[in-house]
């Protein structure tokens, strides 16, 4: 059955209920590239109680690879079909935090194409297995800035320029930017946004609450956001440590510091994350994004990991502090499935682990 479109109310019992807001029709084939996007817009009605504005998540963690990556990645697959540069058989090569190379993994499998991904060394070891587990090849490499040879990135480009693979490139990749501005084929977070929020009966968004990795969710659903209301707010949310956040303030990068978040900030600026759809930013601690991720398991049933963690806890300090047309929108990247490895996931299972009583 087809994913409806959803919004929260309350009930006089002061229950929340989720009221369908949308049905998309599938035809009468389908695969997994028609299970991507249309996910549910919920509202957070206990972390952000008492806020003067409503907070909203799009649930994007609920698409079929667990992350909003599977929308990049099949706006990066599709391009490249139509414009001949991925033909059956073909080998797709990724530089990746994870999450885009499952989306790109589900996409090879159902399409008959070989993927290769290459990783960084300090991502959770579960992305690699889930990876291995879609069919994808792994590949680690040292952790390193985007100026040395070993960086992810770099090894990926010129795998592909030695061997002929085709490069999805998500960082500079236009076709990034249509997974969520929109396209012809396709639409686009940011017009299932408006449309969600206009039948959740608020007439626009106020603010649009989003971390970066490659720049390409921010940048493109804040142009179609800016394109219906000027007057929409744009916010990276960024973790302390990384460098974009100053970037988005003044003009120049901050410094590049160590941060456990993972898939999201950076020390340079990719091609796909654009200054001029961004209005201002907020910077998160670690501590206080898995604090967050907690919360949301706890107090609103989202399974998600420290990238939502981010978003949530700058989208809360934008709907605080109110003056805002409409409601604060953010995302839930992805599922905090492929986090169990790290050490902030383990400190959390252990705790709860303490709690449970045995029988004596």
């Amino acid at each position: 059955m087809p994913r409806a479109n959803t919004a929260t109310s309350r009930s006089g019992l002061g229950y929340r209920r989720l009221t369908p807001l949308a049905c998309l029709g599938y035809g009468p084939r389908m695969d997994v590239i028609d299970a991507i996007g249309n996910t549910p817009l919920i509202e957070l009605g206990r972390v952000a109680a008492g806020l003067p504005v409503k907070v909203f998540i799009k649930c994007e963690h609920l698409n079929p690879g667990g992350s909003i990556k599977d929308r990049t990645a099949r706006a990066i697959v599709t391009d490249a079909e139509e414009r001949g540069l991925l033909t059956p058989g073909a080998t797709m090569i990724e530089g990746t935090a994870g999450n885009t190379g499952v989306g790109l993994a589900l996409l090879a499998a159902a399409r008959g194409y070989r993927l290769i991904c290459v990783l960084p060394e300090r991502m959770a070891v579960d992305k690699r297995i889930a990876l291995r587990q879609l069919g994808a090849e792994v590949i680690i490499t040292k952790n390193g800035p985007l100026s040395a040879p070993h960086n992810f990135r770099n090894v990926a480009s010129r795998m592909a320029e030695e061997n002929g693979y085709f490069l999805t490139n998500q960082f500079h990749n236009p076709a990034n930017l249509g997974a969520h501005y929109g396209t012809a084929r396709y639409k686009g977070t940011g017009q299932e946004i408006l449309e969600q929020v206009r039948q959740a009966g608020h007439d626009t968004v106020g603010a649009f609450v989003m971390s970066s990795g490659t720049g390409g969710t921010i940048s493109g659903t804040g142009r179609r956001l800016k394109e219906t209301n000027a007057a929409t707010r744009v916010v990276l949310a960024d973790p302390i440590g990384s460098s974009i956040a100053d970037w988005i303030t003044t003009g120049t990068l901050g410094p590049d510091g160590p941060y456990a978040v993972e898939g999201i900030g950076s020390g340079t600026v990719p091609g796909n994350l654009h200054r001029d759809h961004i209005d201002s930013a907020e910077k998160v601690a670690d501590a206080d994004a898995f604090a967050m991720v907690e919360r949301l398991a706890k107090e609103e049933g989202l399974t998600v990991g420290g990238s939502t963690g981010v978003n949530v806890v700058a989208a809360l300090r934008v709907a605080a502090r109110g003056g805002l047309a409409g409601p604060v929108v953010t995302v839930a990247c992805d599922l905090w499935d492929r986090y169990k490895s790290t050490a902030w996931m383990q400190a959390w299972m252990e705790r709860e682990a303490k709690a449970i009583k045995l029988p004596s």
